[in-house]
């Protein structure tokens, strides 16, 4: 039954990137991926904490994170476009975040040779 929830979860975070509830209602949090799995906060957290060995909000950062690297490789978006998209509601907060996770800015990540 787990894994269906892990499954479900992904679903959810991959349509919410693809849609405009980013920049309607910001990032995902924890409470709203739960609610909209119809599982209470501390029990959906549990679970994702007992599935993968990190919290869903964890969990919800590195989504976040892999998705703003596909977008940032577009170079007709800009950082801010890619931050606005993604739910952020200042780009700064965006860079710093990526800086903490990736170890570069977005613009140096974009800056990479990944050939």
């Amino acid at each position: 039954m787990n894994k269906g929830i892990l499954e479900k979860f992904e679903e959810l975070l991959n349509d919410y990137f693809s849609s405009d509830k980013p920049q309607e209602i910001g990032l995902p949090s924890v409470a709203y991926c739960a609610q909209e799995l119809n599982l209470s906060a501390n029990y959906f957290g549990d679970l994702i904490k007992k599935e993968t060995g990190t919290s869903a909000q964890e969990y919800i950062q590195q989504k976040l994170i892999d998705v703003a690297k596909e977008r940032l490789f577009d170079p007709a978006k800009s950082v801010n476009e890619v931050a606005y998209g993604l739910g952020f509601k200042y780009p700064q907060h965006f860079s710093r975040v990526f800086k903490q996770r990736v170890g570069y800015t977005p613009n140096e990540y974009r800056m990479l040779d990944f050939n």
